[in-house]
């Protein structure tokens, strides 16, 4: 379980596009929120309903003397899986307003009362990650190609996508101190039952094709998001499978940005 929530929030945490989404404005970086957007997620894995939750949110960096948002996950374990498996996650990326390219992030965990934190941030003239954690050395680490996110992020940043049938598109993800290039493909149009209501949707999904499968994609596990094909065109669903078993998150609350956002004139998520 504790594998299906890390990639869930690693959902929360991974696949950003190589440049600007099709569908946004010429000149306008392509993010995955705008400021003031939430969402909560329920996770449920194999048969226990109600095993976790996964909050998403963006605000602007007020603190910063140029243009910032910080996207920040929260993932928890829930009721009796929190008795069987306590874990807590944290992860705060931050965006350049202006490019919407990934400035840093920042990751901390705790499981069964051990900790655990690790800090990344990306100089893009120079094409290097640099990963650091408590205690240890900095390691640097080459960008291979495009502009990285975690993998919650990347899937998020696909409402923005609009794919059609036989569409796909390559992302960078960032897992802990690994990058992964993958390729998203249009699976199938599909109709989703949630706390929110049923939705249309589209399901894509995450594939190694252009490099030999590693970490869970190795072991044959599979990641699939659910695009609603509405005004918000809102991420309601994402899934990884296991061999173990499946975990799910399903959207059960959304806040849309607040109107301060769309005055300023930043670009929305794709109609």
């Amino acid at each position: 379980m504790r594998a299906a929530l890390a990639a869930l929030a690693a959902c929360v945490l991974l696949c950003a596009p190589p440049g600007r989404a099709a569908d946004s404005s010429p000149g306008a970086p392509s993010l995955p929120l705008q400021h003031g957007e939430k969402l909560v997620y329920r996770v449920s894995w194999a048969v226990v309903p109600g095993a976790g939750e996964i909050k998403i949110e963006a605000h602007r960096d007020p603190a910063a003397p140029d243009e910032r948002l910080i996207v920040t996950s929260t993932t928890a374990t829930r009721r009796l899986a929190r008795m069987l498996l306590p874990f807590d996650a944290t992860s705060d990326s931050i965006f350049d307003l202006r490019t919407g390219q990934l400035l840093s992030l920042h990751e901390k965990n705790n499981h069964r009362g051990k900790n655990n934190a690790h800090n990344v941030t990306f100089d893009y003239t120079k094409r290097e990650a640099t990963y650091s954690l408590p205690g240890a050395a900095a390691r640097t680490l080459p960008i291979p190609g495009g502009d990285p996110v975690d993998l919650i992020m990347g899937l998020i940043e696909t409402r923005s996508w609009n794919l059609k049938a036989g569409g796909k598109r390559d992302a960078l993800i960032l897992f802990d101190d690994d990058f992964y290039e993958l390729t998203i493909h249009f699976a199938r149009h599909e109709d989703v039952r949630t706390p929110m209501g049923t939705f249309k949707t589209v399901v894509l999904e995450p594939r190694m094709d252009k490099t030999a499968p590693k970490g869970m994609f190795k072991r044959g596990s599979k990641v699939r998001v659910w695009i609603a094909q509405d005004a918000h065109r809102l991420p309601v669903k994402f899934e990884v499978e296991f061999k173990i078993g499946t975990g799910t998150a399903t959207l059960e609350s959304y806040t849309p940005p607040s109107p301060a956002q769309a005055a300023a004139g930043r670009p929305a998520p794709a109609r």
